[in-house]
């Protein structure tokens, strides 16, 4: 079976043929995807995609606020949609039973620029990961110095097996640092075509990767028209097959330690 860890189903790339891109995903041999909410509006909507498709698994988190008012996210979405920090921790509480893990949260400074209010609301998110003992899916463009030394600060309390880096493309120093940490990295679709994602698979124990799109972005396909690349659950396929190349491995091989893997840290196969 194959599992894709982090994809947000809630995009409106998705919302004229989702039924058709859930089938697909199931024909690929995909078993579950987590949808990653960023805010108060598509934590609920991960929620009720949860609801209404067994192969959903819903991770509710908080995109750092200040990256996506950057990013013009309030020009089509009221701030009322958005909620403050402590309404999307209350979301977390009451649904604790039902979330699959806290993500996406982390650091952005590609977008957004206040690292001071970020890294409070970050830090405040690991803790509520560590009361309810919750893995945590985290962002970090352009962030991922702050990012680890943030995480460092909780080692003594934090289980490094329960933090998925997604997309992590720090320099080769920092990733290294994250392996020394035991945490885990969530390698997207795009390695196919991306020399610094296979790097990363490269010198990533096999037993601390997990698989993802990031869909509808970061597509495994080249896309000559220039035109939006969709991606989807379905090309999870693409990954195994890259990484089966990398770690001289079968692709069944690779395919059933990533589901060991993402059983190992969500509790779930």
């Amino acid at each position: 079976m194959l599992y894709d860890s982090h994809c947000h189903l809630d995009h409106h790339y998705y919302s004229k043929d989702l039924k058709e891109i859930l089938e697909r995903a199931k024909k690929a041999n995909i078993k579950y995807i987590i949808t990653n909410g960023i805010n108060y509006k598509t934590n609920l909507i991960s929620l009720k995609l949860a609801e209404e498709f067994p192969i959903i698994l819903p991770a509710l988190g908080f995109y750092p606020e200040d990256a996506l008012d950057r990013e013009g996210y309030f020009e089509k979405n009221s701030k009322k949609d958005i909620k403050s920090l402590n309404e999307n921790i209350q979301l977390i509480e009451k649904n604790k039973s039902k979330v699959i893990a806290i993500g996406e949260i982390g650091l952005d400074l590609f977008h957004g620029k206040n690292i001071e209010q970020q890294s409070k609301d970050f830090k405040q998110l690991i803790q509520l990961s560590i009361k309810l003992n919750k893995p945590i899916i985290i962002h970090t463009r352009k962030a991922e110095n702050e990012t680890l030394n943030i995480l460092n600060e909780f080692k003594n309390k934090l289980n490094p097996d329960k933090v998925i880096l997604h997309c992590f493309s720090g320099s080769k120093q920092l990733i290294k640092q994250a392996i020394n940490a035991n945490y885990n990295f969530s390698i997207p679709t795009k390695i196919a075509r991306s020399e610094a994602f296979q790097y990363l698979a490269e010198v990533c124990p096999i037993n601390k990767i997990l698989t993802e799109t990031d869909g509808p972005y970061l597509s495994p396909y080249k896309n000559e028209d220039k035109s939006f690349n969709r991606n989807e659950p379905a090309y999870i396929k693409e990954s195994i097959k890259t990484l089966a190349k990398i770690k001289k491995l079968s692709e069944k091989e690779v395919e059933k330690q990533i589901e060991s893997n993402f059983q190992r840290i969500f509790g779930i196969g």
